[in-house]
């Protein structure tokens, strides 16, 4: 296999294709709502009480919407070698993904768990992957503005692992409901914790097995952080 074709780059293309499909594919679902219509697709499965909020719904239309630039700016990330020579694309997509989680996805998110369907499970479970996600979030940027890159990859790594949790819910909804069988209430209060839990752990995995030096290997526009003690620095 040639060097420009390694497992890992393999994986990593495979990985980026399907997300990249599911964000067009989230794109087709989120433009219907562009007419502020509540009676259509998912809010059907919402009260008449719930679609009459405006709380609700300007925190529903907040989360499609910015979520789909989010997992955008956020799969780019991890191609790195798009950014070689263009260190400051990468900042300001890594801005845009930051902010738009800690002040758009992440809150609009815990508005939506208040409204959860499935009762107190559900809602612990979406209010706990919000908090999670945009505590993940702004650790990845506090490391990113101490230049401690390899950690700062990693925590990106825990925060997208996150974000790809849409794509987990419905993969697994899919598979335990039609594979295993399982009655809908009993899937979707599984996937509701499984979709974002399962993702970290998958996360976990991938940052113990060097994933996030591999990807700094592949982003040569960062410079490491000095490494020499302050004592040692004076004595020299």
């Amino acid at each position: 296999m040639p060097a420009s074709l390694t497992f890992p780059r393999i994986l990593q293309f495979l990985a980026g294709t399907l997300v990249g499909g599911f964000l067009v594919l989230m794109a087709t679902k989120v433009w219907p709502y562009r007419t502020l219509e509540p009676g259509i697709h998912f809010l059907t499965t919402k009260s008449e009480a719930t679609n009459s909020s405006l709380f609700f719904r300007i925190g529903f239309y907040v989360h499609i919407s910015s979520s789909l630039w989010v997992l955008g700016a956020g799969l780019a990330q991890f191609f790195p070698r798009w950014f070689q020579g263009r260190a400051r694309l990468h900042r300001n997509l890594g801005k845009l993904y930051v902010v738009s989680i800690l002040a758009l996805a992440g809150p609009s998110g815990l508005i939506l768990a208040a409204y959860a369907n499935g009762g107190l499970v559900a809602k612990v479970g979406f209010t706990l992957q919000c908090i999670v996600w945009m505590l993940c979030t702004w650790q990845a940027y506090r490391l990113a503005r101490q230049r401690q890159w390899e950690a700062h990859t990693a925590w990106m790594i825990r925060s997208f692992a996150v974000t790809l949790a849409a794509l987990s819910l419905r993969s697994e909804s899919y598979l335990l409901f039609y594979v295993f069988g399982t009655k809908p209430i009993e899937t979707y209060l599984t996937v509701t914790w499984l979709s974002w839990t399962g993702n970290l752990v998958l996360a976990e995995v991938l940052i113990e097995v060097g994933a996030a030096r591999r990807l700094l290997r592949q982003a040569r526009f960062f410079s490491p952080r000095p490494t020499v003690a302050p004592a040692a620095a004076v004595a020299a």
